[in-house]
């Protein structure tokens, strides 16, 4: 395996890990992340539990597009979801470290894409 390869796959699977744990977690309706919805949405507690719930099976199904074959689309709207993600801590006042906490977050599937245009896979 070349250092590209092995790159490539360090990429792959820090996302793939990513979006695996957080979809986990929304699919059993983690507690805060309904109360978020709640609060950003103003829906009843059963929608957002719902909402979450959707939320966490569309991030597996990402999680399984980055390590079976990536899409740049796919690995953008993760950049965009991982920043989005990280930034409603602060919002619902969780706090700044929880944002700056989660720059991988968003900047892994940032640094994939990247990879991807520059070695034009």
């Amino acid at each position: 395996m070349t250092n590209m390869q092995k790159m490539e796959w360090a990429l792959k699977i820090g996302v793939a890990g990513e979006f695996t744990g957080h979809g986990l977690l929304a699919i059993g309706k983690k507690a805060d992340w309904v109360s978020w919805m709640m609060r950003f949405t103003h829906l009843s507690h059963d929608t957002a539990a719902t909402l979450i719930f959707l939320v966490g099976v569309t991030d597996l199904i990402v999680a399984l597009i980055v390590l079976v074959k990536p899409i740049n689309w796919i690995l953008l709207w993760a950049t965009f979801w991982g920043f989005w993600t990280a930034l409603i801590r602060p919002l619902m006042g969780v706090g700044w470290l929880d944002f700056i906490e989660r720059f991988a977050n968003w900047g892994a599937p940032l640094a994939l894409y990247y990879f991807y245009k520059i070695n034009k896979k």
